[in-house]
């Protein structure tokens, strides 16, 4: 395990089984949340919650900094009394970024989130996914279902993403600095090109994540969020029904704009209480 020093966190990283190398850190929880001081039933049971851990997996073309730390949820979670675990998805952020489509295939990212679990010395968590965060959530709830108490599906449905998208057209921005014929893609992946983005790494992302399934296992409480006017996670309202889980539909939202709602960030709060 390699480490780096960072002011609020150090960087430590984690093998995962094909040898990449997976950023993530670790937030200590600021308080024991509302744990009942009296020592009953209650306290207890309270206490166990909090030893859990919450798992924070951001979505494409972005990082844990970015979604997670700069939006506030890191803080939010740690005064509630959580442990926060925050992670680089591989070709994001601090992580290693191969280039090649079959590094990013949803197991990959599963075996990722098990080698951080692993090296952060974590038997189970709580997991908060955004966007296509939640490939790498299906991929881990179906390899390790046992250290998954419960989950938080944001900005994400059945239909993923990436199958919708010509994958030429993404292959022109990213390979040949074209403008994209569909505007969604030019909408993702502009920021990402201007910011200086590994383009090799994100164009052999969406070509392993593409179509990747949505599976987590029906013994794994699950709360669906999404803004009201975001397109990406449509059909999510049927998919949560069929599994009997409830969904928050965020009025005036958007795919991005979700993410520093605080009726989002309370909802989460309370459902992982």
């Amino acid at each position: 395990m390699r480490q780096a020093s960072a002011p609020e966190a150090p960087v430590l990283y984690a093998d995962s089984p094909d040898g990449a190398l997976i950023a993530y850190r670790v937030f200590e929880a600021a308080t024991q949340g509302g744990a009942d001081a009296s020592g009953g039933a209650d306290a207890s049971e309270s206490a166990d919650i909090l030893t859990v851990p919450v798992l924070l997996v951001h979505g494409f073309a972005s990082n844990a900094r970015i979604t997670w730390e700069g939006t506030g949820w890191v803080n939010a979670l740690q005064a509630a009394g959580h442990a926060v675990l925050t992670v680089d998805l591989r070709g994001h952020g601090e992580s290693d970024k191969p280039a090649e489509a079959s590094a990013y295939l949803p197991e990959r990212f599963g075996d990722d989130l098990v080698a951080v679990l692993d090296s952060a010395g974590v038997d189970r968590v709580d997991l908060v996914a955004y966007s296509m965060g939640n490939r790498a959530l299906s991929a881990f709830a179906t390899a390790a279902p046992g250290r998954l108490r419960r989950a938080i599906v944001g900005g994400a449905g059945p239909n993923e993403l990436f199958a919708s998208w010509d994958l030429d057209d993404a292959r022109g921005v990213l390979l040949r600095g074209e403008p994209a014929r569909n505007p969604v893609i030019e909408q993702v992946l502009r920021p990402a090109v201007d910011a200086g983005a590994d383009r090799a790494a994100l164009l052999a992302c969406i070509e392993g994540v593409a179509g990747a399934p949505l599976v987590i296992p029906a013994e794994v409480p699950v709360l669906f969020v999404a803004g009201e006017l975001d397109p990406v996670p449509d059909g999510v309202e049927e998919f949560a029904a069929a599994r009997g889980s409830d969904v928050l539909r965020i009025a005036g939202r958007d795919h991005v704009s979700t993410l520093t709602s605080r009726e989002f960030k309370a909802a989460a709060l309370g459902f992982l209480a």
